[in-house]
């Protein structure tokens, strides 16, 4: 059967979602929504650029151009108008003159059927014509510019076909030997890797500064410029392990490379969206390391400075939290960073002396980036329960906007959010958030949907959650806990559900699911639950062991571990967790529990997934879709082409929402 015939076309699967006409939140908001990330200081500290990303109606695919703004607030401009592209990490360069980006927008006399290629370009501070610098055949995925704004240190990957050679009409076939062999976004790998190149931008030069069987990734520049820091997994096989370290070069050809860490574990996963930063006087790196390869993604990472030249590393602050974007101060006595913690992440400063960890920000509120200028003016990037994403500038002990590119969502009427908290079975402290419905009315019970986070290490933070507020707006109250296996409360209560999944986890959800009903807001007969990746997974798990569920939606899950292995992008992980299918029969029954005990679920059940998905693909929904077609348990099936695990196309992205409300609908308003 074909993938197209799998797809119910949105015209007919399923009612027009009846919502009401006023201000509330709608599906149909979500296009409105800017998202503003990358936020960068000029070198006097007076002005910043970043980036906002909307929805392009009329192409159907999301967008973003380059903005400025002072440090006070004043002269926000949009630098960029490019409807058919989009830009990203922006930097200036040294004179402040101008501003260098990444870009997929075409030459001019670029044939209109050739592929948009990522390329770096540059735009005058003040606005004006855009110009190309770059020119590799496969495009630029990451750049930085040099302190003195003569070169670019380039991270590109191998080209497909040696320069001068035609393309053929079909593409040739995909032959690999990897074992780590397919990875979302990226496709199937081969040989090809991704490497460190240099750029004379006065010249065109370009010359090639890493090469072998590795990729090299997260390309710093040292204040001084005598060297450039990148990241790599080195070794006999690189796809066998996660023992990332930091390396550094000459920026000129021939030169030896050096490798600055040697911690045996992850030093600086880029999974972790964390650059290396210099201190001021190029002595230092700041960076992230987290634990041994065994514990992947449940040993919160911590801040660590690393002496360039001698290799000696230290942990300033060890405390059990996960860190984020490290920035130096400008004595380079200290260190910003975001820590996250239960509910909240917010910017500290770490003295690097005592090791003394001060707070910044405050309250209940999600800080996602930050910038330092040289003269130590900060600004983050961070949101709360009402607010998307915005730059403040930290002014004392409190944060000054600095423009908003979400203002109208002021005039809708938003729904309430609240923190709870209660002990399960063992004696653990399990928190969330409940979102009360749009009008609650104390005493009067509610639909409840249950929202369960991917990861499995994630938490449901203080942030904007676009969909708990159409849910709300449609009647429903949202829960939305972190059961044990999530982030923000340290190693032990993350790693509960290590090898175990599907097990403490769904224990907490249960008792979260009894606790809102003992606080007289859940109607325990209209109950529905879903999630997207781990929380798929998880959703899974709920509706196999307990039947009081009456509508779930499954999206980009997976429940036969066994059929996982070796089909998506985990199989180091797998390994490292599980093992292998053939010596640990048992870890695979349980974590495949959902798809061997398939006769148990009773609830109905929509599964979603993304047709180019390989972190966790197709197979895993079409199987439980299969499973519950068979048993004839009321399903339905939807891919969404071309999409890789997080959807970006706006349609898509409305046509999800619209389809989750109208099957809880279905079942839980009858």
């Amino acid at each position: 059967m074909s993938l197209i015939a799998l797809i119910v076309l949105p015209a007919l699967a399923y009612p027009a979602v009846s919502l009401p006409h006023d201000n509330r939140f709608l599906p149909s908001d979500l296009a409105r929504l800017a998202d503003v990330a990358e936020p960068e200081f000029a070198p006097d500290g007076q002005t910043l650029v970043y980036t906002v990303s909307t929805a392009n109606p009329a192409e159907d695919k999301a967008q973003s151009d380059l903005w400025r703004v002072g440090f006070d607030g004043g002269g926000r401009t949009q630098l960029t108008h490019t409807p058919d592209s989009s830009e990203s990490r922006p930097q200036w360069s040294a004179d402040g003159r101008q501003i260098a980006f990444l870009s997929d927008q075409k030459l001019k006399k670029e044939k209109e059927k050739e592929n948009a290629i990522t390329q770096v370009w540059t735009i005058p501070a003040q606005g004006g014509s855009a110009r190309r610098l770059t020119a590799f055949a496969d495009g630029v995925e990451d750049f930085v510019w040099s302190p003195d704004g003569k070169r670019l240190a380039v991270i590109a990957l191998d080209p497909e076909f040696p320069t001068g050679t035609p393309k053929p009409k079909n593409p040739p076939p995909i032959v690999t030997e990897r074992y780590q062999f397919k990875e979302d976004g990226a496709d199937y790998l081969g040989s090809r890797r991704k490497h460190l190149y240099l750029l004379d931008i006065a010249s065109g030069e370009v010359q090639q500064l890493t090469s072998g069987a590795h990729d090299e990734q997260l390309p710093a520049w040292s204040p001084d410029g005598q060297l450039i820091a990148y990241v790599s997994k080195r070794g006999n096989d690189p796809d066998r392990h996660l023992n990332f370290d930091l390396y550094v070069i000459e920026p000129r050809a021939g030169a030896s490379e050096r490798q600055v860490t040697t911690f045996p574990g992850s030093d600086l996963d880029p999974y972790w969206e964390t650059r290396p930063a210099w201190s001021p006087d190029s002595t230092r790196i700041a960076y992230l390391q987290s634990g041994e390869d065994k514990w992947i993604y449940y040993a919160p990472w911590q801040l660590a400075v690393v002496d360039v030249a001698t290799g000696q590393a230290t942990i300033p602050a060890p405390i059990d939290r996960c860190f984020y974007k490290p920035r130096w101060s400008a004595d380079g006595k200290s260190v910003y960073a975001l820590i996250e913690q239960s509910l909240v992440t917010h910017l500290s400063r770490i003295d690097l002396a005592d090791g003394k960890v001060t707070e910044l920000t405050h309250g209940d509120r999600f800080d996602y980036d930050l910038d330092v200028a040289a003269n130590d003016r900060i600004v983050v990037l961070g949101g709360d329960d009402h607010h998307p994403y915005e730059i403040s500038a930290l002014e004392g002990d409190g944060l000054r906007a600095l423009g908003k590119h979400n203002e109208w969502l002021a005039q809708k009427q938003l729904a309430e959010v609240e923190k709870i908290g209660f002990k399960n079975d063992d004696g653990d402290t399990i928190e969330g958030m409940l979102v009360k419905p749009v009008g609650y009315q104390s005493g009067k019970r509610y639909p409840t949907l249950l929202r369960l986070h991917g990861g499995p290490v994630y938490e449901y933070s203080h942030e904007f959650m676009a969909d708990w507020q159409v849910y709300a707006a449609h009647g429903y109250a949202v829960v939305a806990l972190n059961p044990r296996g999530s982030s923000g409360k340290g190693f032990d209560f993350a790693k509960e559900i290590y090898a175990d999944w599907g097990n403490k986890d769904v224990q907490d959800v249960l008792a979260g699911v009894d606790h809102v009903i003992k606080m007289g807001i859940a109607d325990p007969e209209r109950l529905g639950i879903g999630g997207w990746s781990y929380g798929s997974i998880l959703t899974n798990a709920v509706i196999a062991r307990d039947a009081r569920f009456k509508a779930a939606v499954s999206g980009a899950g997976a429940s036969n571990m066994y059929a996982m292995y070796g089909h998506d992008q985990y199989i180091r992980e797998y390994e490292l967790e599980l093992g292998t299918p053939w010596n640990n029969r048992k870890l695979y029954d349980q974590a495949s529990y959902p798809f061997l005990h398939a006769d148990r679920i009773k609830t109905p059940t929509l599964f979603q997934c993304a047709e180019k998905d390989f972190n966790v693909p197709c197979l895993g929904a079409e199987q439980m879709y299969q499973a519950l077609r068979s048993l004839n348990v009321p399903t339905q099936l939807v891919i969404y082409p071309g999409e890789n695990h997080g959807l970006t196309v706006p349609s898509y992205l409305r046509d999800r929402l619209e389809r989750n409300l109208a099957w809880y609908d279905k079942y839980l308003k009858p």
